[in-house]
């Protein structure tokens, strides 16, 4: 959602902080706030102004109206803003109908005024720009300040003058306070602009000779411009409606949507309620709301939510867990209800699995009903989840009505005992037809009448060497031949819109190019059919827009940081004369400004998408392909017929929402003629007047059908046009979000223009005016089809509708992924991994997830047992083997290995390389001898031989004793890291026979001669057999095996690459030069002669 209410005392700290005015404005941050827990000595200390002058007091919890509601306490002293606060604190109270608790109030100074000093202003925003409203008499008595106040509309991009305040606002302000108003006027709109204010208003707002005061204030701000506000604003935030409590779970949600591209939303109505919902979309899940109150579940309703955009597998967990978590914190003797329309049904299957206790003991039935990509497999996966956990879940798929399972949940109608199956994902693979292909000319012309020859092509073109400017918007958006430019690197949805193409018997892609900026020029390879083709991506538009002059669409996937430059810039290019904005919480200030540079330069412009959904565009079969994935999946588009134009055009806010209407189009109909889905922003970049008077000049749509929302007036043009006699064709519409009138507090529906302002606003209020206008309003969304199929019939009888014959779609190959997905196909792996997987919802280290690795305190040890040995290790080898890191960690500067690093990092290599090099000198003369010397030890005493026996054999056989002998340490200069190993061990392993051999072995050798002591390469390698074999976690053959496989000169390794690190970045530090050795260290033994 963008616009959003700030308390009172926020407001006037934006104000008293960034205000610019010549006017003198007083109590400038003279406010404190006071709740149950207020330390009234501490308060008076920080505000001493609180005892010497007289106090105002009142709630500052969005409540309106508060003086005439006896909220407000005037002309008070400390004492009697104590008095007055004890009868109101932390009481419930009644304001409308809602009820709540007053737990937080606010005292100021009390300003002594008369009612000739008080003034009303309100600034708002509105599609057109921000409207000024004025009053020269404020206060709890200002009235219908609509019908009375002075108004001044500012346009967008324009500024507010003072002369245009002087002759607009100002007509009954006393002279003497017209300069001081001015000032401060002008500088109010300033700033509600710099901090992107949506509604500002001020009841009364004084000025007299001190100054001017502002009493009472009321704000919203769009909150999708935080990362432009966020140095002025700091963190906001943002109370709940009076009414409604504050959550720590809708919090949490909320703060997963911060940090996401997605949309996520969880507003909790009944924490008590029986009815919960998890519901893909923020259309759907509005309509899921009206449903469940239409059929009498108002009061058990619990929560309104949704998600959409493509949250993450993680993020979908989250958001399961936290609604199945709040759900079975109260148990209900009657059980409960949770109704899914969803997408991610794999990922709520994880989050039942792990509430399948507390689901169970609270009687919990859930209903299920899924569509889009990929349906029939989450509704497998769903039904197998119910049979092994034994929780009642019930699944449907498109075959049923979107809205059917409610009534079930609700007894209205029975349950299914086995719902019809509908069609495998994978059928769309078979032509019904012998042919190989459906001929093209048979697809050509509309399914409901001959299409004249100059019909597809009647879209607008641009002229040459004419500027883009003023130009009037085509009627036709798309045709056969329009070509698309991809903005954003999205390969899934270019991909989607291909087979579009090809199902729809296109000649040629619609895809022309794609623009990505953080790539160089390339070609991109995507699928036609069945042949692979080159598409190509180029770094900046003026190069795509310069090679591609047949290019009239952009398809922007833009982020909200860069969509509004980058359509901007598209823009300046007459060819463009369709703009698609996928993109998320664009501020509407510059939603503004794009929908007026459109409209100057004649674009239509299909978004913003309020929730990144990229369905929510739109889908025009046979001339033009999906945008996006508008339409869902290929197998949907062909179960809804969308590869052949039908006789009904639709157009939507919800791009979730359009494929539930192409389902029910496709149901009632011969089909879709076209489908847009605006979004769902308060200010979309095309309304609904815009495509149903397209519609109305199109031949081949004979029908209509808007799917409006609460919030907004743009329907009320619709009845208008009925009334008119611009709109002639039949009109089916239907407004979802009638459920707002029956919650006692106000909720924000999921997109950001879904929340009712005024009464004329809700969905019940637009319904009845469509209905009074002549236009078809069934009475629920249960009845939409119903309704549809009718007029249908109508104009199929009376012929204005003459159904063609239906006529197969090509054959378009199922990419591998999907039929692996689906089980169709199998094929051998080319890895197996058994220590590590990444896919579900955290990371697990040979079965163990990663918060449990922190949560048990594992550390570097614990990791390395889990990923080298698949064990979780005890507490003491976990310690050995960080001990042993450490002890090898690095050996001075002469070693070879450091030795190599040095070099490589003198000669200017990078850190891999120059570490490689030090690596690649590991071996059994250096570093290597861990596994050498646990092999050799641990077959001498396997074998049985006595130590000395081991001693004679390898000098016998001329081999050197791996782990015997240093070059600098000896029996009388012991090396301390092998003497801190050995401490540890003896002191904390099971047994150690191994290492007791090896030190029999080592008093043997160093009596021979002193230096030849059991270094710390042999002291780690017999250590770690004792490890293996001792600890009671491997098998004796397992042990051996890890030996054998070199996992011990692992530890060295890891270990020293720590160290080589560190002379790598000493080297870098210290600046050194490029590394020559000197020659006197060099002995040259050329010969003196030689010859032939």
């Amino acid at each position: 959602m963008s616009a959003k209410a700030i308390s009172e005392q926020t407001g006037k700290e934006f104000l008293y902080k960034h205000i610019c005015t010549s006017a003198a404005v007083q109590n400038r941050f003279r406010y404190a706030n006071v709740t149950s827990e207020t330390d009234w000595d501490r308060l008076t200390q920080d505000h001493p102004w609180l005892l010497t002058e007289r106090l105002v007091v009142k709630p500052d919890q969005l409540i309106k109206c508060r003086g005439k509601l006896g909220l407000v306490g005037v002309d008070l002293d400390l004492v009697g803003v104590q008095e007055w606060l004890k009868p109101r604190l932390m009481r419930e109270t009644t304001v409308a109908k809602a009820k709540g608790i007053l737990k937080n109030f606010l005292i100021e100074p009390f300003v002594a005024h008369t009612q000739e000093e008080e003034f009303y202003i309100c600034i708002y925003a509105t599609r057109e720009g921000d409207h000024v409203l004025f009053h020269h008499e404020g206060g709890v008595d200002v009235g219908d300040v609509d019908a009375k106040a002075q108004r001044l509309l500012v346009g967008v991009d324009d500024k507010l003058s003072e002369d245009s305040v002087k002759e607009q606002l100002f007509m009954h302000v006393p002279d003497d306070k017209k300069e001081v108003l001015v000032s401060f006027v002008v500088g109010l709109f300033n700033l509600y602009e710099d901090l992107y204010f949506t509604y500002l208003e001020i009841n009364p707002l004084v000025v007299n000779q001190d100054g001017v005061f502002v009493l009472d204030m009321a704000a919203k701000i769009d909150a999708t411009a935080d990362y432009i506000c966020k140095a002025k604003w700091g963190d906001v935030e943002f109370p709940p409606p009076f009414g409604r409590e504050a959550y720590p779970e809708e919090a949490y949600i909320a703060d997963l949507d911060a940090k996401s591209g997605a949309s996520l939303k969880l507003t909790i109505l009944n924490p008590l309620g029986r009815i919960w919902t998890m519901v893909a979309g923020g259309g759907a899940s509005v309509v899921y709301s009206d449903t469940i109150c239409d059929l009498g579940g108002v009061d058990e309703l619990a929560n309104y939510g949704e998600y959409s955009g493509a949250p993450s597998e993680q993020q979908t967990y989250d958001y399961a867990k936290t609604i199945l978590s709040l759900m079975t914190r109260e148990k209900h003797h009657e059980g409960g209800h949770l109704l899914s329309m969803s997408i991610h049904t794999f990922y709520h299957a994880v989050a039942i699995k792990d509430y399948q206790g507390p689901l169970k003991e609270n009687g919990v039935t859930i209903f299920v009903r899924r569509g889009g990509p990929n349906y029939q497999e989450g509704l497998r996966v769903m039904g197998e989840v119910g049979k092994t956990t034994g929780i009642p879940i019930y699944v449907f798929g498109t075959e049923t009505h979107m809205t059917a399972i409610v009534g079930m949940a609700l007894g209205h109608q029975p349950i299914p005992n086995q719902p019809p199956v509908a069609a495998h994902t994978a059928n769309f693979l078979l032509n019904s037809s012998t042919n190989a292909a459906t001929p093209a000319s048979t697809r050509t012309a509309s399914f409901s009448e001959p299409r004249a020859a100059n019909d597809a092509t009647s879209a607008k073109k641009p002229k040459a060497g004419v500027p883009a400017g003023n130009e009037s918007k085509a009627t036709m958006l798309f045709s056969r031949n329009t070509k698309a430019i991809m903005w954003g690197m999205q390969t899934r949805a270019v991909q989607g819109m291909l087979d579009f193409d090809y199902v729809c018997s296109r000649d040629e892609p619609s895809v022309a190019a794609m623009v990505y900026p953080f790539t160089g020029d390339h070609k991109q390879k995507f699928y036609w059919g069945h042949k692979e083709i080159l598409i190509p991506v180029y770094k900046n538009m003026a190069d795509a827009m310069k090679k591609h002059p047949e290019v009239d669409v952009l398809i922007s996937f833009a982020s909200l940081r860069s969509a509004f430059d980058s359509t901007m810039e598209t823009m300046q290019y007459s060819q463009i004369h369709t703009i698609a904005i996928i993109a998320e919480g664009i501020p509407e200030a510059q939603t503004r400004k794009l929908i007026k540079r459109a409209d100057e330069n004649g674009i239509t412009i299909i978004g913003p998408a309020t929730h990144n959904n990229p369905c929510l565009t739109s889908i025009t079969p046979l001339c033009f392909n999906q945008i996006g994935n508008t339409g869902g999946m290929l197998d949907n588009i062909l179960a809804s017929n969308l590869y052949r134009p039908g006789s009904v055009a639709y157009v939507s806010r919800s791009g979730g929402m359009s494929n539930e209407l192409n389902n029910i189009v496709s149901h009632a109909t011969d089909g879709v003629y076209e489908g847009v889905a605006i979004g769902g922003d308060r200010y979309p970049g095309s309304t609904f007047m815009d495509h149903v008077l397209r519609y109305q000049d199109t031949p081949g749509v004979k029908m209509i059908v808007m799917l409006g929302e609460i919030g907004g007036t743009e329907e009320y043009k619709i009845c208008q046009g009925i009334k008119e006699g611009r709109i002639t064709k039949p009109v089916v519409c239907w407004c979802i979000g009638t459920c707002a009138t029956m919650f006692s507090s106000e909720v924000q529906f999921g997109h950001a223009g879904a929340c009712a302002n005024q009464a004329f606003e809700t969905a019940v209020a637009k319904n009845q005016a469509l209905r009074d206008a002549g236009a078809f309003v069934p009475k629920s969304f249960d009845e939409l089809g119903d309704v549809i199929r009718t007029v249908y019939d109508e104009l199929v009888a009376n012929g204005t509708i003459v159904p063609a014959q239906e006529v197969p779609p090509p054959t378009v190959p199922m990419d591998y992924s999907w039929a692996r997905e689906l089980g169709l196909i199998r094929k051998p792996a080319s890895f197996m991994t058994s220590i590590c997987d990444e896919r579900g919802q955290e990371l697990i280290y040979a079965g163990m997830p990663i918060t449990e690795v922190f949560k048990e305190e594992m550390g570097l040890g614990g990791v390395l047992g889990l990923l080298w040995f698949q064990r979780r290790l005890p507490r003491y080898a976990c310690q050995f083997i960080e001990m042993c890191l450490m002890v090898t960690a690095d050996h001075g500067p002469a070693v070879s290995g450091a030795h190599n690093t040095i070099v490589c990092a003198r000669a200017g290599k990078d850190l891999i390389s120059s570490l490689t090099s030090g690596l690649l000198t590991i071996g059994d003369r250096f570093g290597g001898a861990l596994d050498a010397a646990a092999k050799q030890f641990s077959k001498a005493f396997d074998s049985g031989m006595l130590p000395m026996e081991f001693v004679n054999k390898m000098k016998k056989d001329g081999k050197l004793i791996m782990g015997i002998g240093h070059r600098v340490k000896s029996i009388n200069n012991p090396d301390m890291r092998v003497q801190i190993l050995k401490d540890f061990v003896k002191g904390h392993f099971p047994a150690t026979p191994m290492l007791d051999y090896a030190l029999d072995v080592e008093k043997i050798t160093t009596s021979k001669k002193p230096n030849l002591i059991l270094n710390v390469d042999g002291f780690i390698g017999v250590a770690f057999v004792d490890l293996l074999r001792m600890c009671g976690g491997f098998t004796r053959d397992e042990a051996d095996e890890f030996v054998e496989i070199g996992a011990l000169n692992g530890i060295f390794v890891l270990g020293r690459s720590m160290g080589f690190i560190g002379h790598y970045l000493d080297q870098k530090r210290l600046k050194q030069g490029l590394y020559r050795h000197p020659w006197d260290d060099i002995s040259y033994v050329l010969p003196e002669h030689m010859s032939m």
